[in-house]
């Protein structure tokens, strides 16, 4: 049985950059957000989140990501009821994934929201991605352009950096690149 290494972290942390450094190393990694925004792209999905959220997110009939983010991460039931919808399609679109890489030890299943979303209770090990606050307000103000009470808002939303770290196997500090790459590496000599 393939072996499920949840991959989490806050926003702005770099779990796309540790996830990318196990790609290298030819690990399969499930990107969870990646697979949200594909599955949110599906006219099921769209009209399921039209119905909650109506048809002001829409701009010719498209789905604006920017004007739905700013509902869910200043109400939190609104978040839930947004996650209601997504997650069991993210988590049906997984099951498929795992199926076709049943012949790997494990693989990394990487998601902003593990413990939030209870997709820690599939997985074998967890890792979680830190770095400094300053550092992730940089990253995510210069990747989304927006404002730091924006990125605040959103991280919010999100478990602390103490909270994830205490129900983790591994903890990969992320701020210079060699040593997260000498940890990655670290890491998957241990599983």
């Amino acid at each position: 049985m393939t072996a499920i290494i949840g991959l989490t972290g806050g926003i702005g942390s770099g779990k796309t950059t540790v996830a990318n450094f196990f790609k290298e190393l030819g690990v399969p990694v499930y990107i969870a957000d990646d697979a949200g925004k594909e599955v949110m792209e599906s006219q099921t999905i769209l009209s399921q989140i039209k119905a909650v959220f109506g048809e002001a997110i829409f701009e010719l009939g498209v789905l604006n990501r920017q004007k739905l983010a700013a509902i869910v991460f200043a109400d939190p039931e609104k978040l839930q009821q947004l996650n209601a919808i997504v997650h069991p399609a993210v988590a049906n679109h997984f099951k498929l994934w795992l199926s076709n890489h049943q012949h790997f030890p494990f693989i990394i299943y990487e998601s902003a929201i593990l413990f939030e979303s209870k997709g820690n209770e599939k997985c074998n090990k967890i890792i979680t991605v830190t770095a400094p606050l300053s550092v992730k307000l940089q990253r995510v103000m210069a990747r989304d352009t927006t404002t730091e009470e924006q990125v605040l808002l959103r991280m919010k939303s999100q478990w602390s950096d103490d909270q994830r770290i205490a129900k983790s196997d591994f903890v990969i500090e992320n701020t210079d690149l060699e040593m997260t790459k000498s940890q990655v590496v670290k890491i998957l000599k241990i599983l």
